[in-house]
């Protein structure tokens, strides 16, 4: 595999590796956002007063890059409403008061599949998104331009985060629907072969599978260097193929598919059951937590429900990530709800999340040296500061990845992974 691409030595912190998933008491109410996918939001599909029930479709794709969205509970919906979400956007969303029944739709049956348009619309059905965080819509992540160059399906198992580890849960506790669910992929893909990375501060996991994987063709594990953001797509790319993701490209411009392993177990079982995407697995951890473990809870339950579920808090949490702490996202309420995408929920007391003061740049090159693209996040900070879209198209802002590597390093303190944030986000506004 030769050279690898840059990164960092984070504390890996998976408290809860050895935390069994425990599904949570159905919450006395959900809501339900209808933009929890990169993409165009869903279409409400219903109205205050209306009776839903467990996987009934309550939102229609609104494009071809979306996904459809489904009552993850049966109740009554109590109303369509704007929610803030914890990114800044607002979104419509579907307020459902439950029933505590959980009675299935009948719309719920498994898909029928022949051939590889009747697969991935299928798997639009389903409403599944990238779970490793991205939320991309799997249906148009499977619906490359050319299939034919498509030779290499990589499944995502290397969960580099510190402190999550749901899909490592995923890996132990369902590995016989990872492989069924690459293996569908092959099928109606017509790829041969698929790799599973996964980092080799998972163990268990790659012996779990390498084992499983000994009686199919087709599929192997390789075990990666615990570093992040080994889980990052083009940095898997690069460290288990050696191709690179050309700027402006996507992966399977090089033939690759990446998948996360939540994803191609969450499609084995939607292939044998039709019960779309209504629930997931997430760690919930951190110092402010009374009892940290993986939790099942229904799409839309309030984040209050869950830390409930683990006993409350044990201190006082002056910061609350949806995510992991290089990449999460800061939420302002405990009343936001959990979406497909997540895979964790991490509350710190006052110790761990107050930020050290910002002192000038030093110039010691550690950010260049940890960024994983290879770009120069001190001549970005500058450049930004000078409000220079043009010079920060020059060097190439649109390839960070947001990871916090350069930030992670900076012994400055600097928020160098913000200052790209509000870079990209300008040079889009500027249109250079």
């Amino acid at each position: 595999m030769g050279k690898r691409l840059n990164g960092v030595h984070v504390p890996h912190s998976k408290n809860t590796t050895q935390s069994k998933p425990q599904r949570i008491p159905t919450p006395q109410q959900v809501i339900i956002p209808m933009s929890m996918h990169i993409g165009a939001p869903s279409k409400v599909l219903v109205k205050a007063g209306d009776e839903v029930k467990v996987g009934q479709k309550i939102g229609e794709a609104g494009g071809f890059v979306s996904a459809p969205v489904h009552s993850s509970v049966s109740g009554k919906v109590k109303s369509v409403d704007e929610i803030l979400m914890a990114n800044g956007s607002r979104s419509a969303c579907v307020i459902i008061n439950t029933d505590g029944l959980q009675e299935v739709s009948e719309e719920v049956k498994p898909p029928e599949v022949a051939d590889a348009a009747s697969f991935v619309s299928a798997i639009r059905e389903s409403g599944l998104v990238g779970l490793g965080g991205a939320g991309f819509p799997a249906s148009v992540k499977l619906s490359p331009k050319d299939p034919s160059a498509i030779d290499v399906l990589l499944i995502n198992g290397a969960e580099c985060e510190p402190f999550i580890t749901s899909d490592m849960r995923t890996m132990l506790d369902e590995g016989e629907y990872v492989i069924k669910g690459i293996n569908y992929v092959k099928k109606y893909l017509g790829m041969k072969r698929a790799i599973i990375g996964i980092e080799d501060n998972k163990p268990k996991a790659i012996e779990h599978l390498k084992e499983l994987c000994s009686k199919e063709e087709g599929i192997e594990v390789v075990s990666l260097p615990a570093s992040y953001p080994q889980g990052g797509e083009k940095v898997l790319i690069y460290n288990i193929l050696g191709r690179i993701v050309p700027q402006g490209k996507l992966p399977s411009d090089v033939g690759v598919i990446v998948m996360n392993v939540t994803s191609a177990a969450f499609l084995a079982k939607y292939m044998e059951t039709g019960m779309p995407l209504v629930e997931k697995c997430l760690t919930v951890d951190g110092s402010a937590v009374a009892n940290p473990q993986n939790v099942i809870a229904p799409v839309g339950t309030p984040f209050k429900d869950i830390f409930d579920f683990c006993g409350g808090f044990k201190k006082e949490p002056k910061k609350v990530l949806m995510g992991g702490p290089m990449m999460g996202i800061a939420i302002p309420s405990l009343d936001l709800p959990m979406v497909k995408n997540n895979n964790a929920v991490l509350a710190f007391s006052k110790d761990e999340a107050l930020l050290p003061p910002t002192t000038a740049c030093i110039r010691c090159g550690k950010c260049i040296a940890a960024c994983p693209m290879n770009l120069s996040p001190v001549e970005l900070e500058m450049a930004y500061q000078k409000k220079d879209a043009q010079r920060l198209k020059d060097l190439k802002i649109d390839l960070c990845m947001e990871c916090g590597c350069c930030s992670f390093v900076c012994p400055a303190r600097r928020d160098l992974v913000l200052n790209n944030k509000l870079s990209k986000a300008y040079v889009r506004e500027m249109k250079v």
